[in-house]
């Protein structure tokens, strides 16, 4: 995820392209730049404060785009900042999204003598856009020749040195939105920017581009074809624009999960002939054919993620794996066979210092190292061997939402690769089911949160609750830890978590009626033998609150607290259960008055032992 920013006008673009770059940091912070029609391009890797203080005083111009960058292809480096340009720095463009079929792309400008720069995709639609832009071409049918070829998701805002007068922006899966003012036109991609100048805008749906000159705008379909298209007023403040409107950071990235999905599978999935296609380990396919032994590790939310991955690639692929938090397994003595182990390291940030040193002992040992991580050109990304990207998008609240969702849903496709590779027969659902409802997740979790009042009203009655205990079993039992972390994190109730079939041998001990009991039981293979365990809790007076895909009839002679989501394979079963319990944590935390995004003692990235 990005931030994108224009503007053409009657007054100098550069304050307003610089004030917008800060405010939307939080979308992107590894690197910046900007264009002003008349003055050129200034890019700086890092923060916007860095290419701030880069910008001579006299950098004036009418007309301007700018970016700050959160790496998905590239490093983040000066080179691999935006905005970028053609091979004739003609075209400007600053880009969000995923041009998901860049390399075939590549190869064919490569035919017409236009050689690539820089490493990202982005550079590849700025080329496109300039092979098209021919001596009599408007720029608006350049980048819509050039947008009609592409496949992914785009948010773009382009400039030309020969059109210096007008500006073009378009969006597919990326929001982009207008803002109209009374000294001139803007681009945004977020509202927070547009505030100080304008609260009249207008939404660029899929599909749409704008044309900007200084005094007139309009908006078509990439064929050129006029829309009219309503103009709308925001009543939002600076920091409400930013969350879109949501309260806080954490329930908008709660409420990203559909999309979180669609970007950790895009371009991943070959349906019509059931594989899964990851091209970060495409260099080390040969070794992963021949390994009999997987370590997983993490730390916190990445260390269940690593529990969960253990299942599935067990499951589906038939690999022994064994899971370590990353700051025990830096100091054990590693038994590992070098030759046909892999260790997989679990990072939201890529900076977590435990799992960082984890992997410096595993390659001391020769072990083969991935990397599952959100952040590109982070530490872990280029301290490991290969690896996935998660492509989740900034997590701006401390306590990990989607990234954690992500990270599940990526060891999916690997333990599917991993099958692939190892022709492996292992007990599970077949590649093309499990393909296909990967597809079908998205909508499920939608489903979820549209009822999110349901999740909203049964947090409001256990608020007040001093402990709470999380159960599950087999793929449910890491998301019983999950769910009280994420409690622990942001309420500060005490929260802990068994696999339910461990009630009987101590935690029962601690059961009566004011604590209250959150068991996943999905209708999976353990469905009769939770529903055994929550039996016992209840005849001991304790209280249930229940997430679950079977029969809510029955349920209800159990308890009244009941949280239903759909049902799907038992292996995605957990990237379900997730998002009810993420929702439970941030609401009793929202009823307690606490700060949700900023809990006390707690940082984004743990860059120290």
């Amino acid at each position: 995820m990005c931030g994108i920013l224009g503007y053409i006008g009657s007054k100098n673009a550069t304050p307003y392209l610089l004030e917008g770059l800060k405010g939307l940091e939080y979308r992107g912070y590894d690197s910046a730049g900007l264009y002003v029609a008349g003055q050129g391009v200034i890019k700086r890797s890092g923060k916007v404060a860095k290419l701030e203080e880069s910008i001579p005083s006299d950098f004036a111009g009418n007309a301007g785009i700018a970016h700050t960058r959160w790496a998905t292809h590239g490093a983040p480096t000066e080179l691999n900042a935006h905005p970028h340009c053609d091979q004739s720095k003609t075209i400007w463009l600053v880009h969000n999204g995923i041009i998901e079929n860049y390399l075939e792309i590549r190869e064919q400008l490569l035919g017409f003598g236009i050689a690539c720069a820089t490493e990202t995709d982005s550079e590849v639609l700025a080329q496109l856009v300039g092979h098209h832009y021919a001596e009599g071409v408007p720029l608006e049918v350049a980048v819509g020749t050039a947008l009609q070829e592409v496949r992914g998701a785009y948010g773009i805002a382009v400039a030309s040195v020969r059109e210096p007068d007008k500006l073009v922006a378009a969006r597919f899966g990326s929001p982009l939105m207008l803002g109209i003012g009374d000294d001139g036109y803007y681009i945004a991609s977020d509202a927070s920017p547009l505030l100080a100048h304008t609260r009249n805008v207008t939404y660029l749906n899929d599909g749409e581009m704008a044309v900007l000159e200084k005094d007139s705008y309009e908006i078509m379909n990439l064929s050129r074809d006029v829309l009219d298209k309503k103009v709308e007023v925001l009543d939002w403040d600076i920091e409400s624009a930013q969350k879109k409107g949501y309260e806080h950071f954490m329930l908008k990235e709660i409420m990203e999960g559909p999309e979180v999905i669609e970007n950790t599978l895009r371009g991943r999935l070959d349906i019509e002939n059931s594989t899964a296609k990851l091209g970060g380990l495409a260099d080390v396919e040969e070794r992963l054919k021949a390994i009999k032994r997987i370590i997983i590790t993490g730390c916190g939310s990445a260390y269940y993620a690593g529990l969960v991955g253990e299942l599935l690639i067990e499951e589906i692929a038939g690999i022994p794996v064994e899971v370590e938090i990353a700051s025990e397994l830096r100091y054990r003595r590693w038994t590992a066979v070098p030759e046909d182990t892999v260790l997989i390291a679990v990072s939201q940030s890529g900076e977590t210092a435990d799992t960082l040193e984890a992997i410096r002992e595993a390659k001391k040992q020769g072990i083969l190292t991935l990397g599952v991580v959100n952040a590109v050109g982070s530490s872990i990304a280029r301290a490991t061997d290969a690896g996935v990207y998660n492509h989740a998008g900034p997590e701006i609240g401390v306590a990990s939402t989607k990234a954690f969702i992500s990270q599940m849903t990526v060891f999916v496709l690997i333990a599917l690769r991993l099958r692939e590779l190892q022709n492996s027969t292992a007990y599970s659902n077949s590649t093309q089911e499990i393909i296909q409802e990967l597809t079908r997740l998205p909508a499920y979790i939608r489903s979820i949160l549209q009822n999110k009042d349901v999740v909203s009203d049964i947090a409001k009655r256990h608020a007040d609750m001093r402990d709470a205990l999380y159960i599950g079993r087999k793929f449910q039992f890491p998301i019983a830890y999950e769910g009280a972390l994420k409690l622990k994190e942001i309420s500060y109730i005490h929260a802990e978590a068994y696999g339910a079939g461990e009630m009987k041998h101590g935690p029962i001990a601690l059961i009566d009626e004011n604590f209250p009991t959150i068991a996943l039981m999905p209708k999976d293979s353990l469905y009769e033998k939770t529903r055994s365990n929550i039996e016992e809790i209840r005849a001991r007076g304790g209280k249930i609150i229940a997430v679950t895909s079977g029969d809510t009839q029955e349920l209800s002679k159990i308890t009244a607290d009941i949280i239903m989501i759909p049902q799907t394979i038992e292996c995605l079963q957990p990237i379900l259960t997730t998002i009810p319990l993420q929702l439970f944590a941030y609401c009793v935390a929202h009823e307690r008055g606490l700060p949700i995004d900023m809990p006390r003692n707690l940082a984004k990235s743990v860059t120290v032992e």
